[in-house]
This record gives structure tokens, C-alpha cells and sequence, in this order.
């Protein structure tokens, strides 16, 4: 049974900078990835005006896996310094992983 984890966080792409500045600086963090995606939600209160016309907000997605025993305190990091409600975060259980090679 696996004993990781995958943090997924989804924000607005002006966040990127400061939290990979802090995911880079962790050692708990094995590294991430990053990519696109469009928010359909009924929540447009901090949505721009190219937003509001498309009908979505853009967004940035990070996926990283890590050490079950670390997800809490990854958490906690982020929380002490990145002041935003407009992050969204989950944590999954991996079953398995590696490489095929």
C-alpha cells in the first residue's frame, strides 16, 4: 500500500509566483507540476472583464506527490503565507506510481 499523497491546488495565475516560491524552498516538496485550466463556477466576484464575457475564470493547476506524512505541514506552510481565498487544495491518495522504465 502506498503511503503518498497528491496535493492538487487550483488558483488564479497571478498567485503562480509566490506559491512555487514557496514549494521551491521546501524541502519536503519533491517537486510539482503546473498547467492551465478554465474555473466554471458561479462565483465571478473576482473575475476580470475578459472573464466575465468568457464565462470562465483562468486558472493554474499544480499536482504534486509527496509523502503522506508531509501533506499537513505542506498545508500549513502555504496557509502561513500565501493569504488567499481564491486557492482551492485537496489531497488524494496514490495507489501506485513509478516509472516505466
Amino acid at each position: 500500500m502506498s503511503t503518498l499523497l497528491r496535493l492538487t491546488l487550483i488558483f488564479p495565475p497571478a498567485l503562480e509566483p509566490a506559491i512555487t516560491a514557496v514549494l521551491i524552498s521546501e524541502p519536503r516538496c519533491p517537486g510539482f507540476t503546473l498547467f492551465d485550466a478554465e474555473g466554471h463556477t458561479g462565483d465571478f466576484e473576482s473575475a476580470s472583464t475578459i472573464e466575465l464575457v468568457l464565462g470562465h475564470v483562468r486558472r493554474r493547476v499544480l499536482w504534486m506527490v509527496l509523502d503522506a506524512q508531509h501533506g499537513d505541514a505542506v498545508l500549513d506552510l502555504l496557509r502561513e503565507r500565501i493569504h488567499s481565498r481564491q486557492v482551492r487544495w485537496w489531497l488524494e491518495p496514490v495507489l501506485n506510481e513509478g516509472h516505466l522504465a
